[in-house]
């Protein structure tokens, strides 16, 4: 028996791959699993090769597995594009129909089922992907009567007919599959779990729970992958507490309501990725300038330009610190994995509202989009907080007739804030620089203190727990950092280094500005070499390293820009390679 397998279905897109996945995921998860899944898809809707590969475990998992145990293949370019993760004891169940062959140096076992034909004389080809569980069931030798439950939920609104087909087709490919069991050499059988399930979800939907529980009640946005399941979450649940989504007609127009929204004092937001932002940035400006809470979802995808829309990439991090053109104050946060992104997000809004300014939320295609294990979330975690917003009418002299001072010179640089409508709580707005009563003023002293009080307001700012921290030893011959989805890929690549004798410390950054520079140099201090984990080509994490902490020599890039996530072997590999230097040099 095995405590975890790595599943994985391929096929062209739009022939059900996703729905097969999402059946055996559901099913595993119900039984007490923990799961860790990424979709491989190709940019457009219909055609070219997508996979769907799950991770399946007795104890928590956060990465992609290095190899595959078992890979189901709709087609033979699935098997050219997939056998490489595979081992000799692996075995690739393949449709008949595309007359499976394995290429020269496939290491795996290959059984071709008649999925497309079996379904085919049950009624429908659509089927096939039933067949293909069924002989999922069969190889693992899971219990079929959970997921013909699963079926029979799903398809209960398509009529009895529907539903018995459908678990027909299911217990065939068992069937088919367990003829063929005598010609496998290899052990798929998971060790059990408690039974009890856990939550099942992606990041974006993490961060749309995460935006309702704060108080959410408007988002303005436009769909753009890997963002839209984002908008499209709120919109199936916003309106159950009385909010509303607006898909607007560009991000410029999505980022000018949501500001609007929130200076009328709803909590509002907008999600996006690369491009978006980048039509974004003057709106992120004016939510600075007129100190307007302002809180932006960044999935992160490949580019430049379109680039790759479906690929894994951590290219904006410069672009979301520096993107404005003039100085703002600004907070950027980026949450290590979908439950983190749910208390991130609600976090968010509490800051932008604190401080009066925006708060980008910094997610990555593989947290946005891959699905993972979420323990049970606590809502009451983090409580709601308004910061210095001012809903009551405010006491004035009667022949007092001044505007209130909006952007007021305080210590802290947060001025009140009275929402629209409040008695005595007239002022003007304009992204033009102001005075205290947000009149025009371009005067030279007035400049300097308003911009003095708008950049004092994060000059020391601290999030609760500015990074998430694994450092066990005082002294480390590696400390790994990274961000948002890199965190599981560095963790088991440090557990797998730590059997051999090297001491590793690891850091996921959570606040990446203003930049928690005390309390990373205390931990590169301990250190002989860190190593910076990102996914661009330039380094830009290790770069806002460098400006903000003295590293000396220690400093070692670990980049990838292929589109595809870091695994566990290759942050275990290059360590490795790290150690044996510091042996050297010692």
């Amino acid at each position: 028996m095995k405590s975890q397998v790595s599943w994985k279905v391929g096929g062209q897109q739009g022939e059900g791959i996703e729905s097969t996945g999402e059946i055996f995921a559901t099913a595993m998860n119900r039984k007490g699993y923990y799961l860790y899944g990424y979709r491989h898809f190709s940019s457009r809707i219909m055609g070219g090769h997508t996979n769907n590969k799950i991770r399946v475990s007795t104890t928590p998992v956060h990465a992609i597995s290095d190899d595959l145990d078992i890979l189901i293949a709709f087609d033979q370019e699935t098997i050219e594009l997939n056998h490489h993760e595979m081992r000799e004891d692996s075995v690739i169940i393949a449709d008949s129909k595309a007359k499976p062959e394995k290429p020269d140096n496939c290491r795996a076992q290959l059984i071709d089922l008649p999925f497309t034909a079996t379904a085919k004389e049950l009624g429908t080809a659509l089927m096939k992907n039933m067949v293909a569980i069924g002989a999922t069931c069969a190889v693992m030798d899971l219990d079929i009567s959970d997921f013909e439950t699963l079926i029979t939920n799903m398809f209960t609104k398509k009529g009895d007919k529907v539903v018995e087909l459908n678990i027909e087709a299911l217990n065939e490919g068992y069937r088919l599959m367990n003829e063929q069991l005598n010609n496998v050499d290899a052990d798929f059988i998971l060790d059990k779990t408690d039974g009890k399930p856990h939550l099942y979800m992606i990041g974006n939907d993490a961060i749309g729970l995460g935006a309702l529980s704060a108080g959410s009640r408007f988002m303005a946005a436009y769909p753009i992958t890997p963002a839209s399941e984002i908008m499209e979450y709120m919109i199936e649940n916003l309106p159950k507490v009385g909010g509303t989504v607006v898909q607007t007609e560009d991000e410029i127009a999505a980022a000018n309501m949501a500001i609007g929204s929130n200076y009328a004092g709803v909590r509002a937001f907008t999600a996006s990725a690369g491009p978006g932002l980048s039509l974004m940035m003057e709106a992120i400006g004016l939510s600075g300038m007129t100190e307007t809470p302002f809180v932006v979802i960044n999935t992160q995808r490949g580019g430049p330009s379109t680039g790759l829309p479906t690929k894994q990439e951590q290219s904006d991090l410069m672009q979301m610190i520096y993107g404005t053109h003039g100085d703002i104050p600004k907070i950027v946060v980026a949450p290590t994995d979908a439950e983190d992104a749910f208390y991130l997000t609600m976090e968010a809004f509490n800051l932008a509202e604190q401080y009066q300014c925006p708060v980008i939320v910094l997610s990555d295609l593989q947290l946005s989009l891959g699905k993972q294990t979420v323990e049970q979330l606590d809502y009451n975690k983090i409580e709601i907080n308004r910061g210095d917003m001012i809903q009551s009418d405010i006491e004035r002299e009667e022949n007092d007739k001044t505007y209130f001072k909006r952007y007021a010179l305080t210590e802290s640089g947060v001025s009140p804030r009275p929402i629209p409508g409040v008695k005595g709580g007239i002022h003007h707005v304009t992204g033009v620089e102001h005075n205290e009563e947000g009149k025009t003023s371009e005067a030279a002293d007035n400049r300097q203190q308003q911009m003095d009080k708008r950049m004092r307001k994060t000059e020391n700012l601290l999030i609760q727990n500015p990074v998430e921290a694994d450092v066990q030893h005082e002294t480390a011959d590696i400390l790994y950092l990274g961000f948002i989805s890199t965190k599981g890929a560095i963790q088991e690549g440090k557990s797998r280094l730590e059997s051999q004798n090297i001491k590793v410390n690891h850091i996921q950054i959570r606040q990446l500005h203003p930049f928690p520079s005390e309390t990373i140099q205390k931990e590169v201090d301990k250190a002989s070499k860190v190593v910076v984990v990102e996914h661009n080509y330039q380094g830009q994490l290790a770069n806002i390293l460098k400006m903000n902490v003295n590293l000396g020599d220690k400093l070692v890039n670990q980049t990838k820009y292929d589109g595809t996530p870091f695994l566990p072997h290759e942050i275990e590999a290059n360590g490795l390679e790290i150690a044996k230097e510091i042996k050297e040099l010692v």
